[in-house]
């Protein structure tokens, strides 16, 4: 009997510890959740300037275990990814800890904050989500906040399935976790979905679809002092296959990109490197070969890298609200394109340095590959004003060196494929290839620009101090600018440097 008593007092001792714990840090948790509010606010002007929104909540109402409310996400004024009265609204279920309902139905005994379900709600905005998820909300994020105000996110996509006239979507569903810290400066994303498929009209009236398997996310970024974000970021694909008219045009296979960013010991400075990986090209059925990039980017100042990054978002925006320019894609692209080499500037502040090491693509026969280390100067740093072509370079490039070959048979199985797929038998196809690779290759010898050697074609560029080596032979750059036919610096047409 004292036994049994004993169990009770424990029993009602540990209810009135959780009872009073769910109330307090549901409190704590209001007076927490306006800072992160204002947090998450900030954090969208600074990362997404450009979707112009902002973030609210309404319809708070706290409960002793369990609180209820919605965020509402609505466009500011101007241009963004809102049109002005649509809003995106989240229903939000607070679980109260220390130990929340939600998390003890899962078996998880560790005490949080609160536990938060989320899911989207069926408004005018949302409701073309809705109707290709089925009635159902397209997704469901479950959230685990610790006191330290750290959090972790288990989001479900739930699967799609639209299909009206020429129009098809489809997409399997996908599970990913998402944590970030209590100050949103590092977060991470990783997760799978297993397939999705994309399916319209081309302007030619043909019924295109675009299908893919085995997408894999994996990455971490984290934000640095000067406002940028540095990190790690995995994206990998199985494969992606474009059909025409029912007939597969195109299969791509282990596609892959590896991104890496991180500071140097100086906390100011941007070491970034990016690898593509693409297995197989298939086009037709005929196998093209796969290739690979190394892309390596140093020295970048990381200031410098921001600036750049908002006076790029700034100008864009600016086109982006011209309904005239965005009717005529040609010019906005030109525009677009004007807008990132005014800005280019910004990014030498540091002298950067640009490795490509290699670019490849390799089928059968063996494998092309293409090397090159830029190492550039800051123009700014310059006195005067160039007068010649050897001074304009040497405002902005300290060294190059560039090394490129291309197996002749490899070149030859490239090309026989391209005309086979233009229609042509393969022998036909082989010996237009023969003929069309040794032209280039008598070309590229012609004007010195290329060697042929053990059944390669190669080419090796260096530039440093004002002096051009191409394939071993030393010249200044109007001598080389000269064999292609242009006009030297003092001639009347000859281009003139600001």
């Amino acid at each position: 009997m004292k036994k049994s008593l004993v169990a009770v007092g424990v029993v009602v001792v540990l209810g009135a510890a959780w009872t009073g714990g769910a109330w307090y840090t549901g409190k704590k948790l209001e007076a927490h959740f306006a800072q992160e509010l204002q947090r998450a606010n900030e954090q969208l002007k600074l990362t997404v300037p450009e979707a112009n929104i902002a973030l609210s909540y309404q319809d708070y109402r706290r409960g002793l275990f369990s609180s209820r409310m919605q965020l509402v996400l609505s466009p500011l004024a101007g241009e963004g990814w809102l049109k002005p009265g649509q809003r995106v609204i989240l229903d939000e279920t607070v679980d109260h800890g220390p130990f929340p309902l939600a998390q003890l139905k899962s078996l998880n005994l560790l005490p949080a904050m609160a536990s938060v379900k989320t899911t989207l709600v069926n408004n005018e905005t949302s409701r073309p989500l809705f109707e290709i998820a089925k009635g159902e909300t397209p997704f469901v994020v479950n959230s685990r906040i610790a006191y330290s105000g750290d959090s972790r996110s288990a989001i479900s996509l739930k699967p799609l399935s639209y299909e009206k006239d020429s129009e098809k979507v489809s997409f399997s569903g996908g599970e990913f976790r998402f944590d970030a810290d209590k100050e949103g400066k590092v977060f991470s994303l990783a997760g799978e979905a297993e397939s999705g498929l994309v399916g319209s009209l081309n302007k030619y009236g043909q019924r295109v679809q675009i299908a893919f398997h085995g997408l894999k996310a994996d990455g971490t970024s984290r934000l640095a002092s000067f406002g940028g974000y540095t990190g790690n970021q995995k994206l990998s694909l199985e494969n992606v296959a474009i059909s025409v008219e029912g007939k597969e045009m195109a299969l791509l296979e282990g596609i892959a990109l590896d991104g890496r960013s991180d500071l140097v010991s100086d906390g100011k400075t941007i070491n970034s490197q990016v690898d593509y990986t693409l297995d197989s090209l298939k086009v037709q059925n005929q196998d093209l070969g796969g290739g690979r990039l190394t892309l390596k980017l140093g020295q970048v100042d990381g200031t410098a890298w921001n600036q750049f990054r908002q006076q790029y978002k700034t100008r864009t925006q600016a086109l982006m609200a011209q309904p005239e320019l965005m009717a005529n894609p040609e010019q906005y692209n030109k525009l677009a394109a004007e807008a990132i080499l005014d800005s280019l500037p910004l990014l030498l502040k540091g002298e950067p340095v640009i490795t490509i090491a290699p670019l490849s693509w390799k089928n059968a026969k063996g494998e092309t590959a293409l090397n090159l280390s830029l190492f550039l100067k800051d123009p700014a740093q310059a006195g005067g004003e160039a007068q010649t072509l050897t001074e304009e370079i040497d405002r902005a490039v300290k060294s190059l060196d560039a090394k490129l070959a291309i197996p002749v048979d490899m070149a030859v199985e490239l090309m026989t494929q391209v005309g086979m797929l233009e229609g042509y038998q393969r022998k036909e196809a082989a010996d237009m290839a023969n003929k069309q690779v040794n032209g280039l290759a008598a070309m590229g010898q012609m004007f010195h620009l290329t060697t042929l050697d053990n059944n390669t074609i190669s080419a090796s560029l260096q530039y440093t101090n004002g002096q051009v080596t191409l394939n071993g032979q030393k010249m200044s750059p109007e001598e080389f600018i000269g064999q292609f036919g242009l006009p030297a610096l003092d001639a009347p047409d000859a281009p003139a440097f600001p």
